[in-house]
């Protein structure tokens, strides 16, 4: 499979971007939701990933309503999961699946870096990437079935918090000192852009915002869900950490992993208790 963030060209920078081109930029890249990108540059850049949480909540959003619907209307909650599942994968043209299954076939190559990079290029997908694939989205069907199976609330905001913590594994993976593995794409565009203290700031509020979406549930549930998300962000760096070391940098392959990963790593936590 191809990534084709690798193909979008990279303008020269501009001094800064507006809050509303960043929002465009997070939309228009990491969704197909209709958001015109009105600038592709380093500052733009930084404005759009720092906003990546945003896009997630919407994503998380709209994969969240047809799954409550389904229960609503008389469904179980593995046809709820697996619609709910299949949602964000439509909303980025399976884009993130791409790049898991381009990053599994890279990593499991064991060949040096430009080999790798070239292998993750081909539109085929090699055993590795067909297996990430199959076990990351049985573990999401099934961890999210549970969570529908104890009720719609905790279902819907599994859902959420899974989408809005798969973009701020985005986000962390722009910081500050992170290389591109190309000098094009995705990786070249947002590599480095985010300042370390802006991602931690995210990382926080996402944390809080998660642990008092899920407070009504009980402090129990308040407390796994900030679980969730640290467990997440902290596999995703794991990852991230390796795919530098792996390919000298990142593409917009190893972003998509990162994405599912940190979305699989929140929901099975979530199904946890």
């Amino acid at each position: 499979m191809t990534d084709s963030f690798e193909d979008q060209p990279v303008a020269p920078p501009a001094d800064r971007a507006s809050f509303l081109d960043g929002v465009r930029f997070a939309f228009g890249t990491l969704t197909v939701l209709p958001a015109r990108i009105t600038r592709w540059d380093r500052p733009a850049a930084r404005t759009g990933m720092a906003c990546a949480p945003l896009a997630g909540l919407v994503v998380g959003l709209l994969a969240a309503l047809p799954g409550v619907l389904l229960l609503v209307l008389g469904g179980g909650p593995l046809l709820a999961a697996a619609v709910t599942v299949a949602v964000p994968a439509a909303l980025t043209r399976g884009l993130h699946l791409d790049g898991l299954a381009d990053t599994a076939d890279g990593l499991g190559s064991a060949k040096p870096a430009e080999d790798a990079l070239r292998i993750m290029k081909q539109s085929d997908i090699g055993p590795f990437g067909v297996v990430a694939l199959v076990m990351t989205l049985l573990v999401q069907v099934a961890a999210l079935s549970d969570a529908y199976a104890d009720s719609w609330v905790r279902g819907a905001l599994a859902a959420v918090t899974a989408a809005v913590t798969a973009r701020l594994a985005m986000t962390l993976a722009s910081r500050e000192g992170v290389p591109p593995a190309r000098p094009e794409g995705l990786g070249a565009a947002v590599a480095g852009v985010v300042p370390r203290t802006t991602a931690a700031a995210l990382a926080t509020l996402t944390t809080v915002a998660a642990a008092t979406a899920a407070l009504p549930l009980g402090p129990p549930a308040a407390a796994r869900a900030a679980a969730a998300v640290l467990a997440a962000l902290f596999v995703a760096n794991l990852l991230l950490r390796r795919c530098v070391r792996r390919f000298d940098g990142v593409t917009g392959d190893v972003f998509g992993a990162l994405a599912e990963v940190s979305a699989t790593t929140v929901l099975l936590v979530l199904a946890l208790g």
